[in-house]
């Protein structure tokens, strides 16, 4: 009958041509066995409709998965794409914006760096997570081939069957003590932008004019000069906040510990900070003058209100932060 035959060819078309022609004979035998001596189309329908789908039936004479990544390591998968790809999103944000800094000689206009920075940022990083998708993928696909065990059970991160036990290894992490990604991806944007900021104070931080179609700088507020006299601390400051958004991206949860070393680099950050602004140096001349001007201020004035506001802000934010983090250190 033609519905048979046109059901072997395809289940068989699916096979190996090794396989085929003893398949077919095989499961036309077995089709005859299920119908009755004198059969109709339909006692063929029904029979043909209990083998099923010829994909799933030729997926079975070839003993091999028809999903890409199955049940029995798509957790293991997942899992692994989410701890890496974030870090590999991270070291290539940082690579590239490493290079830039240490490669600028300042004949590019600095809006064009900042964007230049972005565009390479967004390619690298999306490259980046695609080439881990890819090699992921590939071992994972090529391990579900390789294992003959007829188990469907999900593995663990172990890559053995799970038991009760394996939630001795799983830390418990309240909702206050978690730390999100977006936590982490905002330090180390904060500690980007105000790196930027001091690298290049002499073409970011200053007095701005609109000619009509363009805000144009034409006053710089801060003497860079004074300000690279103190590289090592601000280098410093900046190795420790990236090895701290790391170390959180690792933990994924507040500590005690964590919190301790949060003070420390905040106390760190706020000193280095504050002797930075009050060097009588830090402010150029011209800009000090522009603002007396406009404020109708005297330098004593100024330094109480502009330097010292700065510095209460910086204090105050530092303190939200030491009190935050201890605060979820300790929530339960």
């Amino acid at each position: 009958m033609r519905i048979i035959d046109v059901y072997i060819q395809e289940v068989t078309r699916r096979l190996p041509e090794k396989m085929r022609t003893d398949i077919a004979l095989e499961l036309r035998s077995t089709i005859e066995d299920m119908l009755p001596e004198q059969y109709s189309e339909d006692d063929a329908k029904q029979v043909i409709n209990q083998l099923g789908n010829p994909a799933v039936l030729a997926s079975g004479y070839k003993d091999e998965p028809m999903h890409l990544i199955g049940p029995r390591y798509f957790d293991v998968y997942v899992s692994l794409l989410k701890m890496i790809v974030p870090i590999a999103v991270i070291i290539t944000l940082i690579t590239v914006i490493t290079k830039y800094i240490v490669s600028y000689n300042g004949e590019e206009a600095i809006l064009m760096s900042v964007l230049s920075i972005f565009g390479e940022s967004i390619w690298s990083i999306f490259n980046a997570a695609i080439q881990v998708f890819f090699w992921a993928t590939l071992t994972f696909a090529i391990i579900e081939r390789v294992d003959k065990d007829k188990e469907q059970q999900p593995l663990t991160a172990s890559m053995q069957k799970w038991t009760a036990d394996d939630l001795k290894n799983v830390p418990y992490i309240p909702k206050k003590r978690a730390i999100s990604m977006f936590e982490v991806f905002g330090s180390l944007l904060w500690t980007a932008i105000w790196a930027t900021l001091y690298f290049y104070a002499n073409q970011l931080i200053g007095v701005y004019e609109g000619d009509g179609d363009r805000l144009q700088f034409v006053m710089i507020a801060l003497n860079q000069e004074v300000l690279l006299q103190y590289l090592p601390l601000v280098i410093l400051i900046i190795g420790l906040e990236i090895s701290f958004a790391l170390y959180k991206l690792l933990k994924q949860q507040w500590t005690k510990g964590m919190a301790i070393w949060n003070a420390v680099i905040q106390l760190l950050s706020t000193v280095v900070f504050v002797v930075i602004v009050i060097n009588p140096d830090i402010m150029n001349d011209h800009f000090v003058t522009y603002m007396m001007e406009l404020f109708t201020m005297t330098w004593t004035q100024f330094s109480i209100w502009v330097v010292g506001s700065v510095i209460i802000i910086f204090i105050v934010s530092a303190v939200i932060s030491v009190y935050d983090g201890f605060k979820r250190a300790n929530a339960r």
